[in-house]
């Protein structure tokens, strides 16, 4: 990492800001977000979700917020269907996981995931996103796996997915990547 940020300011590279270094310590400004909707046996349900797309923005996440919206969350857009692990380190609120596969159904949902906890929370599979929304509004709304997702991130990243072959057996490797001190 210090090789890498010594030759960018070699070569004149402005991007690397030292905010963007080391463990986060603030929760983050509000990201760009969109309309997502879950269709469950109970409804059509509607969230405002900020979408992570960056590492530094999926590494952030929702931590050290201390409020979240009943209507509101955070969706993380990996770029390859991928196996997701989350924890909860320095997140100050307990909240849903929602899995979402590359065909925008969810795969699985961890619940009221405890604040402060290191314990991974696992997809145990590839998905395409993670999404964070708070605590019990899944078991509320009745919200369960297989359900299906819409938003416009979702279908762009489905479109991309199929024309990389994805969905017809061509996963990539899972990565590791921080995300609320997620490792995906």
């Amino acid at each position: 990492m210090v090789l890498c940020l010594a030759a960018g300011l070699l070569l004149g590279a402005s991007s690397a800001r030292a905010d963007d270094l080391g463990e986060p310590t603030q929760a983050q400004a509000t990201l760009p977000k969109e309309n997502l909707t879950i269709a469950s046996a109970t409804g059509h349900h509607v969230f405002s979700v900020e979408l992570a797309k960056t590492p530094r923005q999926q590494q952030v996440g929702e931590m050290f917020r201390t409020r979240i919206p009943a209507d509101s969350g955070m969706l993380f857009l990996w770029d390859t269907p991928q196996q997701s692990d989350m924890w909860m380190e320095n997140t100050l609120v307990p909240l849903d996981i929602v899995f979402i596969g590359a065909d925008r159904r969810i795969q699985a949902i961890a619940e009221n995931a405890v604040p402060r906890s290191l314990a991974h929370i696992s997809s145990h599979g590839l998905v395409a996103a993670t999404l964070e929304l708070p605590g019990g509004v899944t078991a509320r709304l009745g919200i369960t796996v297989g359900d299906k997702v819409e938003a416009p991130s979702l279908e762009k990243k489905k479109k991309k997915i199929l024309t990389q072959g994805v969905l017809s057996g061509g996963y990539a490797q899972p990565r590791r990547r921080g995300c609320n001190g997620a490792v995906t």
